[in-house]
């Protein structure tokens, strides 16, 4: 091999050399290589994952169309409770009949209108996102406010405080939520806490949620909090004079922020089904407030001669729930320190 003129460095020795650079602890040039924080990390591996990225801006837009509902349908649609009985057919209840079945889809109703009531459908769709997202943020949220506190508690602080947590878990892991809340709802009445109507209904929706949900994420903090409580960091705060609170919140759920983040996400489709079954099964939101489960419910004595009425609330909730669990999906994977 030739060896290369005095002053000179081959392509090989270059690579090497730039190589090198890089892995030392200054850069090429001599600049320090700048570390990257876990968030970092995790926002770059999220962004090469595309189906998390559609997940996420699935995610954003519902969220935008529920906040935004009276502008959109201002532009494109109609009030949701205006009715055009007077453009169904008085013998059928339907709709004009066309290629989306007897719906009236039209340039003026884009996904037609209700039998019976005539009501617009995209304006009971858009509004309906408010309801899903609403119980669903509402209800993840509180059962991931309850399960973290009682669950890190548990974890950390042991004995019969553990046991009793641990047997009600149990307890409330293995009792039927969805007949209870169907009783319970049932039993309501129209009045109480100074609620009425929708916003009551709502609201028992959330509690239903977040007191039948926190044990699920109770135990995945516990589990972490069991794990972590015998750890060097947190054995060096108690030998410096840390009192329990401090290390729980302090020391504690600062590195369980990632899973409870990825539990989180995960867990609002499946408080979103939820709160559609219940008002698929008519003791959940009740007309004329719009909801997804209603609508499907309602479609069901029409599906067999207008399958869009049931097609636009059941592909709105399918694409709901895909959304959040792509988006989650992918978070998982970013803020996972043993993904590569």
């Amino acid at each position: 091999m030739a060896m290369p003129p005095l002053g000179e460095v081959s392509e090989e020795a270059r690579l090497v050399t730039d190589a090198d650079a890089d892995d030392s602890p200054e850069g090429s040039g001599g600049r320090a290589i700048q570390g990257r924080s876990l968030r970092q990390i995790a926002w770059a591996r999220l962004k090469r994952d595309r189906v998390a990225l559609v997940g996420g801006v699935g995610v954003l837009l519902l969220v935008l169309i529920a906040i935004f509902a009276p502008l959109i349908v201002g532009l494109l649609g109609h009030p949701p409770d205006a009715q055009f009985a007077h453009k169904l057919d008085p013998l059928t209840v339907m709709g004009a009949p066309g290629f989306w079945g007897n719906a009236g889809v039209s340039g003026e109703h884009l996904f037609g209108l209700e039998p019976e009531t005539g009501r617009d459908v995209f304006s009971r769709v858009v509004y309906g996102a408010r309801v899903s997202l609403s119980v669903g943020f509402l209800g993840v949220l509180l059962s991931t406010l309850i399960g973290v506190t009682i669950g890190v508690a548990a974890g950390y602080f042991g004995g019969w405080f553990d046991a009793v947590v641990s047997r009600v878990m149990d307890l409330l892991l293995a009792f039927p939520q969805l007949l209870f809340a169907i009783a319970l709802i049932s039993v309501l009445p129209r009045e109480m806490w100074g609620l009425g109507g929708t916003s009551l209904r709502m609201g028992i929706l959330v509690l239903i949620i977040g007191l039948f949900g926190w044990p699920y994420i109770g135990r995945i903090v516990r589990g972490q909090t069991i794990s972590l409580r015998e750890r060097e960091f947190i054995e060096a705060a108690r030998s410096m004079g840390a009192r329990s609170g401090y290390i729980l919140f302090r020391e504690l759920l600062p590195n369980m922020v990632a899973p409870i983040l990825v539990y989180a996400t995960l867990a609002i489709p499946t408080a979103i089904l939820t709160e559609a079954a219940l008002s698929f099964l008519g003791v959940g939101v009740q007309p004329p407030t719009a909801s997804w489960g209603q609508m499907l419910g309602d479609a069901t004595r029409f599906y067999s001669v207008d399958w869009s009425y049931m097609f636009f609330p059941g592909m709105a909730l399918f694409l709901t729930v895909l959304a959040f669990n792509l988006f989650g999906d992918g978070l998982r994977d970013a803020l996972d320190p043993k993904a590569h």
